[in-house]
């Protein structure tokens, strides 16, 4: 993959992180599937799924952060779904949406922690 080289236009920046993510389509009241992140940020996560989402699909996700005791649910909006190994491997982009003020602040510092 060819590297960007033009400014930076993200809102927040982002690290590599492995965190486990249980998502599924919100309007689908079951069907989970499992995966894990690829990196993040306090706007977002970049995980790896099984299919290919349309831009603005909304997911239902459920993510264990290490510094969290309990799972935060969240609702996280597709940016962005592209192929990496044929109908196989996809890398999905995605904003959260409804994050606890909270548990934003602690994101946060979290990864300018890990940005240090």
């Amino acid at each position: 993959m060819e590297k960007y080289g033009g400014s930076e236009r993200r809102k927040f920046p982002r690290f590599s992180a492995n965190f486990v993510v249980s998502y599924r389509v919100k309007e689908v009241p079951d069907g989970y599937d499992l995966s894990q992140t690829k990196n993040v940020s306090q706007g977002g996560i970049l995980l790896t799924t099984n299919r290919k989402f349309e831009k603005g699909t909304l997911l239902a996700m459920s993510i264990r952060f290490p510094f969290v005791a309990k799972r935060i649910e969240v609702t996280g909006e597709v940016v962005d779904s592209r192929e990496v190994v044929r109908d196989l491997i996809y890398e999905t982009r995605i904003n959260f949406r409804d994050l606890d003020t909270e548990f934003f602040r602690e994101l946060g510092e979290f990864v300018q922690g890990h940005l240090k």
